[in-house]
């Protein structure tokens, strides 16, 4: 019982391994060559519309539960993880590099025309750390979601926690921790982010 358990799990890891090898060549590959490539076989990794432009050194986890709109642009040494999660992003949106879209555990919905900058974490799960008694390593996770509306910018080096909501053409300031629904057409910044000021008198 205990040969064909490993057996199996040989077996499966086998017909795994194409799709790693592919994708290790493809992070990495440079130019046009490289762009074209990861742009035509990412778009049927992933639920992605046209115009998908993904850099070098993208490491992408959790292929299948991820779903891509129209003119995206994720920039090199940036993450999407998203295993057993929900990972959305709408139209024309734009990731600087070395950001990270963690949804492991949870969800991160993110609407049409938004920027994220550089060194950005958007991650929609923690710790658990009720237990003083266990250390938070063996405590596991709690996913909760992320909700990024149309719109918006966030800054550079920022922080998104779970749980929370940006609002629409809303702005997130460079270096802030977002911990609580920024409201639209706002701008916040500080750690944690606070209310800056309104971009218009409309809040609707």
């Amino acid at each position: 019982m205990k040969y064909t358990t490993h057996i199996r799990r040989l077996f499966f890891a086998l017909m795994r391994e194409p799709l790693s090898f592919i994708e290790a060549i493809i992070k990495h590959m440079p130019g046009r060559l490289g762009g074209l490539s990861r742009r035509h076989i990412y778009r049927h990794l992933l639920r992605a519309d046209s115009d998908l432009n993904i850099s070098t050194g993208v490491t992408i986890k959790g292929f299948s539960n991820i779903e891509v709109g129209n003119n995206v642009s994720i920039m090199s040494q940036s993450f999407l993880y998203a295993e057993d999660a929900v990972l959305k992003i709408g139209d024309n949106f734009s990731m600087n590099t070395n950001s990270c879209l963690v949804a492991n555990g949870g969800r991160i919905y993110i609407g049409d025309n938004v920027l994220i900058a550089q060194n950005v974490v958007v991650r929609a799960a923690n710790h658990n750390h009720d237990s003083v008694d266990i250390p938070i390593k063996d405590q596991g996770h709690k996913g909760g979601a992320i909700h990024i509306e149309d719109g918006v910018w966030i800054g550079a080096n920022s922080v998104i926690v779970t749980d929370v909501t940006i609002g629409k053409h809303s702005i997130v300031g460079a270096g802030a921790i977002v911990t609580k629904d920024v409201m639209p057409f706002t701008i916040v910044g500080g750690v944690p982010a606070k209310l800056i000021r309104h971009r218009t008198n409309l809040t609707e």
